[in-house]
């Protein structure tokens, strides 16, 4: 019974988890990558730069990371469910607060701050921080043999919605205005609660069983004991700082500082880059349908691949990330809507398949017994590459009526850098398989400390 608790179920109710946080990802990443639809709104309501108005991202992807290892540290003493329904709660205020849209420093502490908490604790982004390392998170557990799969259905959970958003958020804006959007918005979000109540935690079942079994054993059986002492560090697991010293992790965080400079930039200029190559409103929204879809291709066609096993996960996830930089370089060219389509294409099928598998590439890199603490450091640093991202974006600028981003310029760097780090960070993985394989033979690890001491 130990070995068929202990197991994730791979399948199974994990499946009723796995829809639900394809929803949570959907009503909070999904928000976040058609935000762009306000920025011209916002912008000109306010009458500020194109710089002070993508501050409003930039604190949401901040504090979403900011928070990531709150949230796992609130997964660990309370519940996924319990802090995926505060993360719903918060989105909502965000955006009902957003609403009276004061000045643009309301809209920070708002639908910038408000909506990167909800994201840290239920979903992936600004909105719903509270959601995003909480889905991933539960989805994780659920799966181990087809945690690349699931992941990747997870992940498309912001396609899918981003899909009808953008042409609903268009909609909505032009009948209600900003404001008005804001608000109805807020209300959708509360279904992330709906959503945090089917978040059935796998360790209270793990919990249950145990005490299920010594109430059947006899007080002075060992099974009784061992079973008890195997599930208790599950379930009373603390956040682990000490991973900041295995070099595998910090070299993975690095890569999350490059690429949340950059890749996060697009979904929020892309509208007002439209606008300056004089693109009707109709046609911009349909480019943001266009990169959900190709997104959501993306993703499912990378998990589908990465379960195969044919490729190692790093190696896939340098290729996708090489490719995607080569897309954004191309950005400059675009002079019109077709080109325009054509690069938001290339963009939004790459990014979908690094989204798919930098997760599970992390899971990987440091192990599940890990895996919580090192998701919540792992969003910790990489926020200092998200916050200030968007606001570099908007310096590239030539003016406010001339919105064509010039933050390309990093990317022949990460084109380079990438795959470079997928080879060094070979080094520590392979002789923490060396030590691991030693260790099971008697002998000790050469570093003499388990990558697990905290």
């Amino acid at each position: 019974m130990q070995a068929k608790d202990s197991n994730p179920p791979d399948g199974g109710y994990g499946w009723v988890v796995v829809v639900s946080a394809f929803m949570v990802m959907g009503l909070t990443v999904a928000v976040l990558k058609t935000f762009g639809l306000f920025f011209v709104e916002i912008q000109q309501h306010f009458d500020e730069l194109a710089s002070t108005t993508s501050w409003i991202t930039s604190v949401t992807i901040a504090v979403f990371h900011l928070g990531a290892p709150v949230a796992s540290s609130l997964c660990v003493q309370y519940s996924h469910r319990t802090v995926m329904i505060t993360g719903g709660l918060l989105a909502f205020s965000g955006m009902a607060l957003g609403f009276f849209g004061f000045n643009m420093v309301w809209m920070y502490a708002t639908t910038g701050f408000l909506q990167g908490m909800t994201l840290w604790l239920s979903g992936f982004l600004p909105p719903v921080i509270f959601e995003g390392t909480n889905a991933i998170s539960i989805v994780s557990h659920y799966f181990s043999k087809k945690r690349a799969l699931a992941n990747a259905i997870v992940s498309a959970g912001e396609c899918a919605f981003a899909f009808t958003f953008g042409p609903f958020f268009q909609w909505l804006i032009s009948q209600y205005g900003w404001k008005g959007a804001l608000l109805i918005i807020g209300g959708i979000q509360l279904n992330i609660c709906v959503c945090g109540v089917l978040m059935r935690p796998l360790a209270s079942s793990c919990l249950l069983e145990t005490i299920h079994c010594e109430t059947e054993t006899p007080p002075g059986n060992s099974a009784s004991r061992i079973d008890k002492e195997d599930k208790s560090p599950f379930i009373h697991k603390s956040f682990n700082w000490m991973l900041v010293r295995r070099p595998e992790f910090m070299l993975y965080a690095i890569f999350g500082i490059l690429a949340a400079m950059s890749f996060f930039v697009p979904p929020l200029f892309l509208v007002p880059l439209s606008y300056s190559l004089g693109i009707d409103e109709s046609w911009t929204a349909s480019l943001l349908s266009i990169l959900a879809m190709v997104d959501f291709g993306g993703r499912l066609l990378c998990g589908w691949y990465a379960n195969l096993h044919v490729t190692k996960t790093i190696h896939l996830l340098a290729m996708t990330i090489t490719l995607i930089s080569t897309s954004l370089m191309l950005l400059p060219l675009a002079n019109n809507y077709l080109s325009l389509a054509i690069f938001t294409g290339f963009y939004g099928f790459f990014f979908g398949t690094t989204v798919a598998i930098h997760i599970t590439a992390l899971a990987d890199v440091v192990g599940m017994p890990e895996f919580d603490s090192a998701l919540g450091l792992f969003m910790l640093i990489r926020s200092t590459g998200g916050f200030v991202g968007p606001p570099l974006a908007g310096r590239g600028y030539l003016s406010q009526e001339v919105h064509k981003p010039k933050r390309v310029h990093l990317n022949p760097l990460q084109n380079i850098v990438l795959p470079v780090f997928s080879v060094i960070l070979e080094i520590p993985l392979q002789q923490e398989s060396r030590d691991e394989r030693q260790g099971s033979h008697g002998g000790i690890p050469a570093s003499g400390i388990p990558h697990n001491a905290s």
